[in-house]
């Protein structure tokens, strides 16, 4: 048929229950011909919690490291639901933004696409494969991991489909 982009937020992903529902719904995708690429956010509170948690750290907001950090809740995300539809038998891959082609520029914590090269994603879906993309991420051009900003789950989801 053809390529479904689609997009779950923090409070669709916030529990493995949820997580486990987006698998069938995808593999339903996937049973009806579709290509099937899903741009994941972070599981419900998980961005804030990382927030507090490196408030904890001292004064330093250093926003290369918080984008680091805050990186890792779309990833959390991005994995469980590829292990969920592997369990399944629906063939899945998770990919971090690098790893999806997403290119941004340099302004972490607020950055912008300035290129996605969708290679990896187009080689797993002809593989017959769902791919995962963890969203509200990209690397930059010297390979530093930067965040897109609130609602750069969304961003990633639009940027993927237009790619």
């Amino acid at each position: 048929m053809g390529l479904i982009v689609a997009k779950f937020g923090g409070s669709s992903v916030a529990s493995m229950d949820r997580i486990k529902a987006i698998a069938d719904r995808v593999k339903s995708m996937r049973e009806n011909g579709n290509d099937v690429v899903v741009v994941v956010s972070a599981m419900g509170d998980t961005t804030d919690d990382l927030i507090e948690l490196a408030l904890e750290t001292g004064p330093d907001r250093n926003h290369r490291e918080m984008d680091m950090l805050l990186a890792t809740g779309e990833q959390q995300s991005a994995a469980l639901l590829a292990l969920c539809l592997n369990n399944i038998d629906c063939p899945a891959l998770s990919l971090c933004g690098w790893q999806a082609g997403i290119t941004s520029d340099n302004n972490h914590s607020k950055a912008r696409i300035i290129d996605i090269e969708p290679q990896r994603i187009i080689k797993e879906i002809e593989a017959g494969k769902v791919v995962v993309v963890a969203g509200f991420q990209a690397v930059t051009e010297q390979g530093d991991i930067t965040t897109l900003g609130r609602g750069g789950s969304d961003t990633s989801a639009v940027a993927l489909a237009a790619s």
